[in-house]
Parts: structure tokens; sequence; C-alpha cells
């Protein structure tokens, strides 16, 4: 018996998605929080799990997070909310939700993998639309693309991954404008960005706004949410499993939230680490620095394999995205370190170009 022979043939041609190894390396490949929570702060944590109801399912709705994450990122009061197990959920609920036979999913790339494959597992049709040369939206395209498409769904990163720059506030606006069916605006990266949509959400008709605690220091726990009118909130609920954000999550999301002020704090340094990271990098022979709003800074170097291979070597675990679009050709991608990684990431860079 051969399992591929039962399996859908779209899903046969997939590679399953990749997680490198980063034992005994300096970890700055996954857009990761480097700073572990306090000392203080890990030991009221233990005893606020210690608490957790592990015999009973968790609440369904959150309990109190929902209101928590309201009031800790000013989510409007007339946005419906809903949570998920990391952002990766409810990328998945949006597209089981709306796979109509026929319907397409809109995208630009190069961007986050996770829009194309839960397309293909879904049996949604994927259109990408090529960003710039500068990894801008081109707008005319895509405003082409929402015409000729008339996609259920298009996905827009704000600020982008795996590219780093912020899309024009007006570009967004315009799409928002002509697309037919929703428009999910994707601000993982939210606590490094000068700009957001969440103002917005609630009130306009086609928006939802998506976030996710990961970036801000919480991976771990894998908690998303997401923001939007309560007819499109509502459809999604349906499809969410009943039980999918566990207890110890939401504990652990709550307490995080109490104490928000320590992940704000590391995050303006990781901003402040990223400008001294950028300069650094840009001032080296045949490197190219894209403007970044995340933690992460992409580079076009010479050789990005061997640049990559010989990071490696020196015990420093980057992303080569070189080989995964044509945009992308010879492109690193840096996660912000704390300040200590990022000066052994400038130390060995000039030797590995």
């Amino acid at each position: 018996m051969n399992a591929r022979d039962w399996v859908r043939p779209e899903i046969a041609a997939l590679s399953a998605y990749h997680v490198a190894d980063a034992s005994g390396l300096i970890k700055l490949d996954a857009m990761e929080n480097p700073f572990p929570l306090p000392a203080d702060l890990q030991a009221e944590l233990a005893q606020r799990l210690a608490g957790a109801a592990l015999n009973r399912y968790p609440d369904p709705h959150g309990g109190a997070l929902p209101q928590q994450l309201r009031e800790a990122f000013a989510i409007p009061d007339g946005a419906s909310l809903i949570l998920g197990n990391g952002s990766d959920e409810l990328i998945t609920l949006i597209c089981q939700a709306l796979a109509k036979p026929g319907a397409t999913l809109l995208a630009a790339e190069p961007s986050f993998v996770m829009y194309r494959m839960n397309a293909v597992f879904s049996g949604l049709r994927y259109v990408g639309v090529p960003l710039t040369a500068d990894f801008a939206l081109d707008l005319p395209a895509m405003l082409a693309a929402v015409e000729a498409e008339q996609p259920a769904v298009v996905f827009l990163a704000y600020p982008n991954n795996p590219t780093g720059p912020r899309y024009a506030r007006a570009d967004i606006e315009s799409i928002l404008a002509a697309a037919p069916g929703m428009v999910v605006v994707d601000e993982a990266y939210t606590a490094f960005a000068d700009d957001s949509f969440m103002n917005m959400a609630g009130t306009h008709p086609k928006l939802l706004v998506m976030r996710t605690l990961s970036k801000l220091g919480l991976a771990g726990i894998r908690l998303g949410y997401m923001a939007g009118p309560a007819d499109w909130i509502g459809e999604l609920d349906k499809v969410r499993p009943p039980y999918n954000v566990n207890v110890l999550t939401q504990t652990a999301a709550q307490f995080a939230l109490a104490h928000l002020s320590v992940f704000t704090e590391q995050a303006a340094v990781l901003r402040a680490e990223r400008a001294r990271l950028s300069a650094a990098m840009a001032a080296l022979p045949g490197v190219t620095v894209f403007p970044s709003e995340a933690n992460f800074v992409l580079a076009r170097v010479p050789d990005a394999p061997r640049t990559f291979a010989a990071l490696k070597a020196a015990g420093i675990l980057i992303k080569n995205l070189h080989g995964g679009h044509a945009l992308l050709a010879n492109c690193l991608r840096f996660t912000v370190g704390t300040p200590d990684e990022n000066s052994r990431v400038l130390a060995a860079l000039p030797n590995c170009l």
C-alpha cells in the first residue's frame, strides 16, 4: 500500500513546512523575540499555570482573554473578535470557510508561505501577484488581478514577511475598495511597525485585522486573534474547533497581558537593534539592505548560499531565502537578536560574504 495513492495529488506534491534544527546555534531564523521571561515573572507564571484546571476543557471563547486583548491593543468596541491557535489556525479557518468550488485566494508574493499552502489545503485556487523589485506592492497589477479574479479573500501582510517593508497605507485602502470579498491585513509584526489598520476593524465591511502574540515574545503559547465585522467573525466561528485555545495558553496569555510593559520594552530594544544591524550591514561592500518594520532585516548578498553556510559554520543560523522566489535571489533574512547576538553577527558577517 502506498499512502500517496490515497492522498489528494496537490497535497502529495507539497513538501512539509521545514523547521531547521538550531541546536548549538545562535537562532536568528524564525523572527522570535530573543529575550526570555524575567526570572521573577517566570516564578509568578508557574504559580498561575499550576492552578489551571487541566481536568476541564478550556473556555471555548477564551474567558476574560478577549477583553484583555481589547484593552491592551486598542481593539475597537465595534469589532468582533476570534481567537486562534496561532494566526496559522486563523488562516486555516478563513480558507475552510471560503472554499467554494472555483473560489480564489489572492496574495502579493513573496509573502507568508502559509497563505498559499492553506489555499492548497482547502482547495482554493491561489493567485500570487509579484511585488516590485524593491518589495512594494505593484498596485496596478494587484488591482488588475482583483478585477480579473474576483477573489474570495485577499491576504496582505502589513509589514510583509519575508521582505520587511510596510506597504503604503493608501495602496491597502485601494485594494479594500476594489476587492469583492474579504481582505485580511496580517499585522503579525505590529509591535515593530509604525502603522496599523486596527482602528478600522469593525467599521469596514470587508476588513479583518489579524495578529499574533508570537513576535511580541510569546511564540511558545501559540495565540492569534482577529478583529472584524460581526457577520464575518460569526461565519468563521462556525468552523473553529470548539476548544481550539487550550487552558495553559489562555492562562499564560492573560498573565502576559497583565505585564505587557515588559514585552513592549523588549520590542523597543529590538527596534533600536534593527536600526543598528541594518546600518552596519548596509555599510558592507556588496550588501543591499531593505527597509524593515518587522523584527528582522532582509539583505541581498553576492552569494547567499555561501554566506548562509559560512554563518552556520560560525554558529549562527539565519534564513536563506535564495531560490524561494525570483525576487529573493541571493537574499538572507536575519532575525533581530539580543545586542550581543547582533554584535556576533556583525563580527562574523564580513568574513562570510
